[in-house]
Order: C-alpha cells, then sequence, then structure tokens
C-alpha cells in the first residue's frame, strides 16, 4: 500500500483492537519489511491485492478489504484472534 493508506489502516486496526479491549502494537510496513518482521509477528493485517505478495510466513495473515471501516476491521481481526486461540 501507499504510506498514506498505510497509516489509514494502522490507525484504524488499533482503533478496533481498543474496542475489543486488545492491547497490541501495531507498526506500517512495506512488504520487504513485513516479510522479515512477520518473524516475530503474531498477525500481519493488509489488503487482498497484497496479501500474495507476503509469501509463506509464519504469522497469520489477515486481509481487509476495507481500510475505514473499523467496524469490519474488528470483525475481521476478531475473528483471527478467535481462530488464534
Amino acid at each position: 500500500m501507499g504510506v498514506g493508506s498505510s497509516i489509514i489502516l494502522k490507525m484504524n486496526v488499533e482503533k478496533a483492537l481498543r474496542s475489543l479491549g486488545v492491547t497490541a502494537d501495531v507498526e506500517v510496513a512495506d512488504i520487504g519489511t513485513a516479510r522479515g518482521a512477520a518473524a516475530g509477528a503474531d498477525f500481519v493485517v493488509t489488503s487482498g491485492e497484497l496479501a500474495p505478495q507476503l509469501g509463506d510466513l509464519k504469522a497469520k495473515i489477515v486481509v481487509i478489504d476495507n481500510l475505514v471501516n473499523v467496524d469490519l476491521i474488528a470483525k475481521a481481526l476478531n475473528a483471527a484472534l478467535s481462530e488464534a486461540n
């Protein structure tokens, strides 16, 4: 994603996590950085367009198609968290 859309997604992921009562470190990264950073991450949140470019990661990939709808982001994150437990 571009820098602007990445920042928007980061802010909305943080809002969604707060609404779920989840504390997390959320970082913005380009694809190359995300691949390396994913080694220590539980989840990588990205768009459906970029998800295939991440390749095989240890971290669970959470696909978000609507970057501005916090409710939909919360639903996707809640599903991923439930699946992980």
